[in-house]
């Protein structure tokens, strides 16, 4: 995983609720995002695998837990997200992005419509960077609170529903991108059937002090073990889901990152959000490059920032790569030019002078196994 720093003394470090958890459970610790973090048990081949077949437990409560609540909240969110904000309906969930006045993407998130008001999970890295801007650009009308003390828990994998439905029954009734707020053990859980690996599976809202005693139920059944940062990045790019920081920048907006879904129909239509007046034009007229996936021939994995190649000129740039367990070979993402970026356009990528074969390639690289009902009707 190539974003993850080995532990330095030269920085402070902060330490999660479940760190001594992951410790006690044999986890080797690094540092990300300023915390302390699991990146392996017992492998992280070993670990995907497990998620792909079974569930992992996984602890993202470095993430930024954010509530925005007040009068005509969710016109105050269009102003800072693209999102149709209005239209979310209680208990549903949006993907979403904050962006600048430039268009670049300042970080992804996702919201959910509580009905008390909108939660909204954001990257470990840039939470303080968040709260910050969006304290300056929501009106004072809105409060915006910083969740701190309740911690995060992913479970991913296609036998997570069995596993938490002992617990919480009701998460059977969930679909992709829907939301319940449920009690367990006498505390307040926030649960959604989402996640960032491309399998079913839900993130557990917690209040830190019950995170303990949650993690220690899951993994007390058959079906759930403990899954590290490793797996959890290996699991996301055979989804084909962006890293922020490496696949999304502040230089990049959604339409070159690939997530011009993420800009409604409406507010393609009306504008309105920080960034429209940058992004909106390249909606009409394309970025001139695109965030494409691409398989790699032999066993050495694209790193980041490695060139990519059409003949002698230079079309793009890797920026994020590795092996694939479930595919086989190493995989990667890259922005390229456009023209260069269908599918089975051959290309070369350089890396430490060594020229590396391979194919422009259809996302997700394993398909999602999301939760969805089936339609009803004639």
């Amino acid at each position: 995983m190539n974003d993850i720093v080995e532990d330095s003394d030269a920085v402070e470090v902060m330490t999660l609720p479940l760190d001594q958890w992951h410790r006690d459970a044999g986890a080797r610790m690094v540092e990300f995002a300023g915390y302390h973090m699991p990146i392996q048990y017992e492998g992280i081949i070993a670990e995907h695998g497990w998620t792909r077949e079974h569930a992992g437990l996984f602890d993202v409560s470095h993430m930024g837990q954010l509530m925005v609540t007040g009068p005509d909240v969710a016109a105050a969110l269009e102003h800072v997200l693209p999102g149709d904000i209005s239209a979310l309906k209680d208990g549903r969930v949006r993907y979403s992005l904050l962006l600048n006045e430039d268009g670049g993407i300042l970080d992804d998130l996702m919201v959910t419509n509580t009905g008390e008001g909108y939660y909204l999970v954001v990257n470990g890295a840039t939470k303080w960077d968040d709260i910050a801007w969006l304290h300056e650009n929501l009106p004072e009308t809105v409060t915006l609170t910083h969740l701190d003390e309740s911690a995060l828990l992913a479970l991913q994998g296609p036998e997570a529903v069995t596993a938490l439905a002992r617990l919480v029954p009701g998460v059977v009734d969930l679909s992709f991108m829907q939301a319940m707020v449920a009690e367990w053990n006498g505390h307040r859980l926030g649960i959604s059937r989402s996640g960032y690996t491309g399998e079913d599976g839900f993130e557990i809202s917690v209040p830190a002090e019950a995170a303990h005693a949650l993690a220690d139920a899951l993994v007390a059944m058959d079906e759930v073990k403990p899954i590290g940062l490793g797996a959890r990045d290996s699991l996301r790019l055979e989804a084909g889901l962006p890293l922020y920081g490496h696949d999304m920048t502040e230089t990049v907006d959604p339409v070159t990152a690939d997530l011009a879904f993420a800009i409604s129909k409406r507010r393609r239509s009306e504008g309105g959000f920080i960034g429209a007046d940058a992004v909106l034009p390249l909606l009409e007229r394309g970025a001139g490059a695109r965030r494409v996936g691409l398989t790699i021939e032999g066993r050495m994995a694209a790193r980041e920032g490695a060139g990519v190649f059409a003949g002698e000129a230079r079309i793009g740039t890797v920026t994020s790569g590795g092996f694939a367990p479930s595919v086989g070979q190493p995989i990667a993402m890259a922005t390229i030019a456009t023209g260069h970026d269908m599918p089975g356009t051959r290309v070369t990528i350089e890396m430490r002078g060594r020229q590396i074969e391979a194919t422009v390639a259809e996302m997700p690289f394993v398909p999602h196994r999301d939760h969805r009902k089936a339609k009803t009707g004639a």
